[in-house]
């Protein structure tokens, strides 16, 4: 992104006119497949591997999907998105992925939370049972990423997990372990 670019991206709050879903883009790529044409305006962030869709204010701050952002105004903080011009839709990183228009501006917050459930379900797989212990920070996750399995001999021994910041950086043993690790931390939209 050029520095015009960055310039012309509008910096507003969330809360205000609308609220705003985040999902990495290999979840959103799936969940805009379920949704179809029932997508609202979704903007698209190739910059930090993001999509995100415009919904009501105060209608998902309950949601709880992994790798998944609920943006509202908080009591104690508030949150800007850049927000392009209408009329970028390609050519730049930070673009309109469905186009914003008066009849379709905001996304029925039911139907996305159920497009993005079953994508996060089919692209990140499994949720593990409860927090895991990060490898590279030794603190607990609630999105524990699985970058190994231990074994001892010829059967399956624990799974060692990371937090998404330290997927990327996991020390595999060997090569194919590590593009493993690699291609699991891209796949949830996390390794930049």
């Amino acid at each position: 992104m050029g520095t015009t670019d960055k310039q012309d991206l509008e910096a507003l709050p969330v809360g205000k006119w609308w609220d705003a879903i985040s999902a990495p883009t290999a979840v959103a790529d799936r969940a805009l497949e379920l949704l179809g044409g029932r997508s609202g305006a979704v903007i698209q962030d190739d910059t930090y591997g993001k999509t995100y869709w415009l919904i009501g204010v105060d209608t998902a701050r309950s949601w709880c999907i992994r790798q998944v952002r609920v943006l509202t105004e908080l009591a104690d903080e508030g949150t800007l998105i850049g927000v392009p011009p209408a009329s970028w839709v390609t050519g730049h990183s930070t673009y309109w992925r469905v186009p914003f228009r008066l009849d379709r501006c905001l996304t029925d917050t039911r139907l996305l939370h159920d497009a993005l459930a079953q994508a996060a379900g089919e692209i990140l797989g499994p949720k593990p049972d409860g927090r895991q212990l990060c490898y590279g920070c030794q603190l607990p996750t609630d999105e524990p990423v699985p970058v190994a399995i231990a074994h001892s001999g010829s059967v399956a021994g624990r799974t060692v997990y990371a937090c998404p910041a330290h997927a990327r950086d996991y020390p595999a043993a060997d090569a194919v372990t590590q593009a493993a690790a690699m291609r699991r931390a891209l796949d949830r939209g996390r390794a930049r």
